[in-house]
């Protein structure tokens, strides 16, 4: 198996390089400024996955001029930081917005940078995450007895060559209050070879490690892949996959239906479907809300429940994740509840009794008698 900094070092980071582009050179001048806002980088792994123009994988590495639409239009609602985490950065590239947990970006460069990426803003670009911004992001967390998870996010954190991300680790559990460590990443589905023994070695020394995955499309799950997910959880890993709803590559519901079961067969549990936040550079692949609750609702009873995700939108302006569910519950009173069961049947369920308040309204009755 070739090695994974070999794959890195071959990634495509010029237009020119760019697989299946219009024979135009206009076409290709105008991506060129494309190419300056937003960075391009396609490992030679993930270049090799991609089958024809326009396909799920293309589609999602692969700029478009559709990318620069946004700094045309009037309306201005999509921006560069959609989700407002420098508002809630209290150290430099240290995220703390719910009171238990942070987000702490270990790097900010990726396998391939994603066209739809929630942080276009910096992903790609030199100097942006350092040692200097990790040794504080680590001090304010041994500093903050409330928070007791952690999610190293970039970027990729497994883009850190093993001996850096062992530092890193060995760092944050040596913090007592430090409870659980998760790794945001996409690696296992973009360039699976970076796994290693020798890295799930790394990696189990710090248990309890959760790791939170991107798969978007079933064609993303290879051989190779497969191979790196079983080594994951062979070490003791759980494995999440967030999934984000893009129009054209994902939005229907046989693709998703079809990316959970090969998930689920490679231990990986899909945990979120996100809506796709509002990023400058991307409202090409923004679908409506009701597409992904469509896609929830047929998911449900047509697979196991461990095979639905939670569809989630990411509120703008830094509200939080906010779990959104097809319309299941019909009415509700202190009697029962009316509710609709996947394939459209309704069904009431008795509300439970208060004994308290049956007998004080017996009593009420008692005292409401003729003398």
């Amino acid at each position: 198996m070739e090695e994974w900094q070999k794959l890195l070092s071959r990634s495509v980071v010029k237009v020119d390089d760019l697989p299946f582009l219009p024979d135009s050179e206009e076409y290709r001048k105008k991506l060129e400024k494309v190419a300056e806002v937003f960075p391009i980088r396609i490992n030679s792994y993930f270049l090799g996955q991609i089958k024809e123009p326009n396909d799920p994988l293309w589609k999602q590495v692969v700029p478009t001029l559709e990318e620069l639409d946004d700094f045309l239009s009037d309306e201005e609602l999509l921006v560069e930081d959609p989700l407002n985490e420098e508002g809630d950065m209290p150290v430099p590239e240290l995220v703390h917005r719910y009171p238990d947990r942070v987000l702490l970006m270990v790097n900010n460069h990726c396998p391939i940078i994603c066209r739809f990426c929630t942080r276009k803003r910096k992903i790609g670009f030199p100097g942006i995450v350092t040692r200097e911004t990790l040794r504080k992001g680590i001090e304010y967390i041994r500093n903050s007895p409330e928070v007791r998870d952690v999610i190293l996010s970039g970027g990729d954190p497994l883009l850190v060559p093993d001996k850096e991300l062992d530092r890193i680790l060995a760092e944050l559990r040596s913090i007592p209050h430090l409870e659980i460590i998760r790794i945001g990443t996409r690696v296992p589905g973009t360039l699976p070879q970076r796994i290693t023994p020798e890295l799930c070695r790394t990696l189990k020394k710090y248990h309890p490690i959760y790791f939170n995955m991107h798969f978007n499309h079933p064609a993303e799950i290879t051989p190779e892949v497969e191979r790196a997910c079983n080594l994951l959880a062979d070490t003791g890993i759980p494995l999440g996959s967030q999934t984000v709803l893009l129009k054209g590559v994902n939005d229907n519901s046989q693709t998703m239906r079809e990316l959970v079961h090969k998930l689920l067969r490679v231990r990986v549990k899909p945990y979120y479907l996100f809506q796709a936040d509002m990023t400058l550079g991307t409202n090409h692949f923004r679908t409506m809300v009701e597409k992904g609750l469509e896609i929830i609702r047929d998911l449900q009873g047509h697979t196991s429940g461990m095979g639905v995700p939670a569809f989630v939108i990411d509120t703008p302006g830094g509200g939080g994740k906010v779990r959104l569910l097809p319309g299941s519950v019909i009415e509700h009173n202190e009697h029962e509840v009316v509710v609709k069961n996947y394939d459209g049947k309704v069904y009431r369920y008795p509300q439970p009794r208060d004994p308290n308040a049956e007998e004080a309204a017996r009593s009420s009755d008692m005292c409401q008698l003729p003398a």
